[in-house]
């Protein structure tokens, strides 16, 4: 059972901006990676993404991701521009990845169309697609369609589910129908 360590986050975020080994590096953003550094995490992680430095290019990349993640947790209304920012900027590959789903937690009605915008984005499309089944946008609804053919297929299937709950149906099997 994990338990809440709210006193521990002011300093892993003072950790955090150590120049420590990629894993150890990891481990700090892990451990941010709950509901207690919302409010006080966000901006620090932002700043840790913009500056992520690794000798190993997919370490950079891992450790982006990471963080990204983390924002899925912490990222907050007050940083929605940073979050924007940094989902848009290719410079930053597939590290944007969780990115859109951090803007959806925000509850902010700018979401839906920074997310429409990103299905342009190949490296992060399929990402932008399941955030945005799970807000059911209906407005996304034809442009998700065209996703169906998608050459890759985890994308044609976060098409399907997405379209699904757009639609309000139950996912086939889930409704004991097979």
């Amino acid at each position: 059972m994990r338990q809440a360590y709210p006193q521990a986050i002011s300093v892993l975020l003072k950790h955090l901006k150590q120049p420590y080994h990629p894993r150890i590096k990891e481990g700090i953003i892990r451990a941010l990676t709950v509901k207690e550094a919302i409010g006080v995490g966000a901006p620090p992680l932002i700043e840790a993404f913009k500056n992520v430095t690794a000798p190993d290019p997919f370490v950079k990349q891992h450790l982006k991701w990471v963080i990204g993640n983390a924002l899925s947790v912490v990222a907050d209304r007050s940083v929605f521009e940073s979050i924007v920012e940094l989902v848009q900027d290719k410079r930053h590959g597939q590290a944007r990845a969780m990115l859109p789903l951090a803007l959806s937690n925000m509850k902010d009605e700018r979401a839906i169309g920074v997310l429409i915008q990103l299905l342009a984005d190949g490296e992060i499309a399929g990402h932008a697609i399941t955030v945005l089944g799970n807000l059911k946008a209906k407005q996304a609804k034809p442009l998700i369609e065209k996703f169906l053919t998608s050459p890759e297929p985890w994308v044609r299937q976060e098409a399907k589910k997405a379209l699904k709950k757009i639609e309000g149906r139950v996912f086939a099997g889930m409704d004991g129908s097979g």
